[in-house]
């Protein structure tokens, strides 16, 4: 069985930090005037030529590269009409490719996702946004405030909204980290469930691993949609909400939630003990 502990990678101490470094600046200023969902018809015309090679060429490819395995597919038709009103997607963030993952598994629906700013700002950046990359402003009031209100015009028309709740990538990495309170926040603000995704790990066969030296083959499981409890305060909504969404990812990939002792659930930017 594979077992992530054998594997060594640079995490950072507090759960929510990132590890790889973004050796491009493009100069980009996320502020009020930043289109962070842009509609003009030249980016939706890229976008349109990118979707196109993301299903003959990137798609199986991320299959392949993967090994890709998914289970729990059908709560997608099961729950259409609920999805079809808009819904926040929640995984654990555990690989470059796991976002082109998720792309493949939810069509026909197509999301958006929030990511580092740097990531935009990066090498990559182009190719991000064109695949919904949404950018998370974190300098300026302004930027945050119309960030906001992007998200919650997707939201309203009937959009699908990714969030890695965790708020950082570590590769291969087995424990479902703290998540940040954001999603739950968004989805009570804007009336919507959250659905919840887990990415879970398979030992490679003789050749994956001794030729192509895989690391493991990734299992990604889909759950049932999550509501918000209208019978709750607000923030008490938002606690509600963010734990539920905890224990469902756990429960997902295996992780008993009554005896997860990958505490706390919430990332107040405080050092748990993974190691």
């Amino acid at each position: 069985m594979f077992d992530p502990q054998t594997h060594c990678y640079p995490y950072p101490e507090e759960t929510n930090q990132h590890y790889l470094e973004i050796r491009k600046d493009r100069g980009l200023v996320f502020n009020a005037s930043y289109p962070y969902i842009d509609k003009s018809g030249f980016f939706r015309f890229k976008q349109g030529v990118v979707r196109i090679l993301l299903n003959v060429i990137v798609f199986p490819m991320t299959k392949i590269r993967l090994g890709l395995k998914v289970e729990g597919r059908e709560n997608l038709k099961k729950h259409k009409d609920v999805l079809d009103n808009g819904v926040i997607s929640v995984c654990n963030h555990v690989h470059l490719w796991d976002y082109l993952a998720i792309m493949r598994t939810i069509r026909p629906y197509r999301s958006n996702v929030l990511v580092w700013a740097k990531n935009i700002n990066g090498e990559k950046g182009e190719s991000v946004r064109l695949v919904g990359g949404i950018p998370i402003p974190e300098d300026s009031i302004a930027g945050q405030k119309a960030y906001l209100k992007a998200l919650s015009e997707l939201l309203s028309g009937h959009g699908w909204l990714h969030i890695y709740a965790e708020g950082s990538m570590w590769e291969y990495y087995a424990p479902i980290r703290p998540f940040k309170r954001g999603t739950a926040l968004l989805a009570v603000s804007n009336d919507k469930p959250i659905i919840p995704l887990g990415f879970s790990y398979r030992e490679p066969g003789w050749m994956r691993k001794h030729v192509f030296h895989q690391i493991a083959l990734f299992t990604l499981h889909v759950g049932e949609p999550i509501f918000p409890d209208k019978t709750l305060k607000p923030k008490d909504c938002e606690t509600d909400l963010t734990i539920r969404a905890h224990r469902a990812v756990c429960a997902l990939v295996g992780i008993d939630p009554d005896k997860n002792i990958y505490e706390p659930v919430f990332n107040d930017s405080m050092r748990i003990d993974y190691y």
